[in-house]
């Protein structure tokens, strides 16, 4: 069966090519909660809940990162945000600086790149200590995993379980050396439990990000550093919400809100844990992309020259 390719839909932030249209399939939708309540309040934490906090984002300058960024700023936190393009930190630290009032600077850093880690976040060190830290830098694209070649397989790899590993590791060695607690959140996805069909190398790399967070939990609990991981579902955007149990998709917001959870002091018996916040969605169904089995050879190969043009980027 011929499988049309429908426009782009934003998945937090993110732009990627859905096999078919989205809607609810005669399901009614409950009754829409406020835009405080969805986007989360800073009132939902006390005011100075981070003040004298500094914490590093890593792919900071866009999407969920961003707006995570962005809360912290809110609630008190020095933020240093890293990431790949010069021009797009140099935005976002003037727009999170104009619209918070805090105190928000940047490095540009390929995470990939394990020696230029260490030497920036050495760099980082030298103007204060950190407190925290959330990774968040990504790559990814869908494809059949028959497609994908040993370079694109490193690509997302090397960013994904590579590069928050360099990031984790320089900065818990720092920690440790000096004797200092600190709080680790990483962004995963649900399919770390289930894997996924057509993201083979992300759903892999994700995992191996799940696992350093168990066993660095136990490695560095003795010496007051906590680890722990968040994994978000697809729900993030303009998608179908009949397969999430909430019937509707997430929002930034709410996402950072638990970020900020887990940074803070507030839960700081909580370490090794990964939380599904997905809306109840990976329980409904396992292989987040399993819906792109049907899709035809023809399909494949318009997907994968989209994608080759920089013009289908990474789903979470």
């Amino acid at each position: 069966m011929e499988t049309e390719l429908f426009p782009f839909v934003q998945v937090f932030g993110e732009k990627w090519m859905v096999s078919r249209p989205y809607h609810l399939s005669g399901v009614s939708r409950p009754a829409r909660c406020s835009r405080a309540e969805l986007t989360g309040d800073p009132a939902m934490f006390q005011s100075n809940l981070l003040a004298g906090r500094r914490i590093l984002v890593t792919g900071g300058g866009t999407g969920l990162p961003k707006t995570i960024s962005r809360r912290l700023l809110e609630l008190g936190a020095e933020v240093v945000i890293v990431g790949r393009q010069r021009s797009i930190l140099d935005e976002t630290v003037q727009e999170l600086s104009k619209v918070t009032g805090g105190k928000v600077t940047s490095h540009a850093l390929d995470i990939s790149a394990g020696s230029s880690v260490d030497s920036v976040v050495g760099d980082i060190w030298a103007r204060g200590p950190l407190d925290g830290l959330v990774n968040n830098a990504d790559d990814n694209f869908i494809s059949r995993t028959e497609d994908v070649s040993p370079d694109e397989f490193d690509t997302i790899a090397n960013t994904v379980m590579h590069g928050t590993f360099y990031v984790t590791s320089a900065v818990g060695r720092r920690w440790i050396a000096n004797g200092r607690k600190g709080s680790v959140v990483s962004i995963v996805a649900t399919y770390v439990w289930t894997g996924s069909a057509f993201v083979t190398p992300s759903s892999m790399s994700r995992a191996g990000v799940a696992a350093m967070t168990q066993g660095l939990a136990v490695e560095w609990g003795p010496k007051g550093i906590r680890v722990n991981a968040m994994a978000l579902g697809t729900g993030g955007g303009s998608i179908e919400t009949d397969a999430i149990p909430m019937r509707r998709n997430s929002e930034p917001g709410e996402l950072a809100n638990m970020a900020v959870f887990l940074l803070s002091d507030q839960c700081a018996y909580l370490t090794g844990e990964v939380i599904a916040i997905d809306g109840g969605q990976w329980l409904n169904g396992a292989g987040t992309f399993t819906r792109h089995a049907n899709m035809a050879d023809e399909d494949w190969k318009a997907l994968r020259k989209q994608a080759t043009r920089g013009s289908v980027e990474k789903p979470p």
